[in-house]
């Protein structure tokens, strides 16, 4: 582990500042070399597949192991989104005046080296060494065991685009030791990780806030919820929770329980199941309301209970519980929400206002889809994660939230001295009351 750390850093220190040439050759060569070797990542992909369902692996993490070509198209795409977005974000800030003596303006720079720790998902490992390095950092990346071969795999196509790019072949590391312990040891060295990144289930951000004192960027823990207000249309309402979970159900963003006026909840269910009949779509549907379990077209209805508070579904599956108002739903996802997103239905602007005013979550929807909180639906950008932090960044993590700024100062022969005697004397910063002293009487 101590040789990986120093290959890291090494890395970092022999590596082109952001906005060198080399990064866009980097993205460049990662999407050429991906689709070279999709062959082989598919069949490495297979091996994982097939050995997550000898194991009993719930079917949404397999379908999150899964590389086929929706996958290899939207990793390819990104590489080329990525190129091109790198010179705005290496881009010289302008100067501006330094106390009328010199000039001053922000200089990006990389975040350094940053741990990545994530489950499942071998897209991120792609994401993950392309946005991070793209700028400038050293990326160290530890998947999900059940990914291992898919990763080793990746881990060489991604060497490869380094070497074609000119950058060190140590800025990006795949970890492939499936111990644990190399994931306990590696959060205790915040003297050579500057940035830690866990991107998974809200167990995992916990256990790598409670076991480290590297800064954090977490990224995960999606317990959305939709708050539909009686002043609400109830058949948009019923369109934004199926477009909130259907398309993309173990998706970070996606709805989890819909928070309804009591006045309107069997309203709002029948308008929810009739849509997803509409439409054909299949449909798991807990309720809260007294309607008991049974099956309408596509949609199959059963009780909700207090377990499903909190709960991510990882499925096609979706609650409705009635809430008194807007004081019930705030109060339900202050106990139950992870911060992540929260949508409202509602057409009095004085609720709407109320609701994103007091709902605490990196961002908050106002009639429209929750999946619309996404870095490049909302024109930011590629982003490697949505943070639930509060410090650095919240929502979307794109290229501009992996690099740091740092002063470049043109002093033109400028002394300290100089400029502090060019201050009046009652200018507080260089001067304080001169106190009498006391004698005895």
């Amino acid at each position: 582990m101590e040789q990986l750390l120093r290959n890291a850093r090494s890395a970092l220190t022999d590596a082109p500042p952001p906005g060198d040439p080399a990064y866009q050759r980097f993205a460049s060569a990662l999407g050429e070399c991906l689709d070279d070797a999709w062959p082989a990542l598919r069949e490495a992909n297979r091996h994982d597949l097939a050995a997550a369902g000898e194991r009993g692996l719930a079917p949404a993490i397999v379908e999150r192991l899964r590389l086929d070509d929706p996958q290899r198209r939207h990793l390819v795409a990104l590489t080329a989104t990525v190129r091109d977005a790198l010179p705005a974000v290496a881009a010289s800030r302008p100067s501006r005046p330094a106390g009328g003596w010199g000039t001053l303006r922000a200089v990006a720079r990389p975040l350094g080296v940053i741990l990545m720790v994530y489950e499942a998902r071998p897209t991120v490992t792609v994401e993950g060494a392309l946005l991070g390095a793209a700028v400038g950092n050293a990326v160290l990346l530890r998947g999900g065991r059940e990914m291992a071969r898919t990763d080793a795999a990746v881990g060489e196509v991604i060497r490869r685009a380094l070497l074609a790019a000119g950058l060190p072949r140590a800025l990006v590391s795949v970890l492939d030791d499936p111990d644990r312990s190399v994931v306990r040891a590696l959060l205790g060295r915040p003297d050579a990780i500057d940035v830690l990144i866990p991107r998974g289930s809200p167990s995992l951000i916990d256990y790598c806030r409670r076991n480290s004192a590297i800064p954090v960027i977490a990224s995960g823990g999606g317990v959305n919820h939709l708050y539909v207000h009686h002043s609400g249309d109830l058949e948009l309402a019923a369109r934004v929770t199926l477009d909130s979970k259907v398309p993309e159900p173990t998706a970070c963003n996606t709805l989890e329980l819909v928070l309804v006026d009591s006045a309107v909840a069997a309203g709002f269910q029948r308008a929810l199941i009739e849509q997803a009949n509409r439409g054909a779509t299949a449909l798991q549907v807990r309720s809260g309301l007294a309607t008991g379990a049974h099956s309408d077209g596509a949609v199959a209805v059963a009780p909700l209970g207090p377990h499903d508070f909190g709960r991510e579904f990882l499925d096609v599956t979706v609650g409705v519980h009635a809430v008194d108002g807007v004081a019930g739903a705030l109060a339900h996802i202050a106990r139950y929400g992870s911060g992540h997103t929260e949508g409202i239905i509602a057409s009095d602007p004085e609720v709407i206002d109320r609701f994103c005013g007091r709902v605490d979550a990196a961002a908050v929807v106002v009639n429209g889809s929750l999946r619309l909180h996404d870095g490049p639906t909302l024109g930011l950008g590629p982003e490697l994660s949505i943070s639930t932090g509060r410090l650095h960044v919240r929502g979307p993590v794109t290229l501009d939230d992996l690099v740091t700024y740092g002063w470049r100062v043109d002093a033109a022969g400028t002394l300290r001295a100089e400029v502090d005697g060019e201050r009046r004397p009652s200018d507080p910063r260089t001067h304080s009351p001169r106190r009498e002293p006391t004698h005895a009487h």
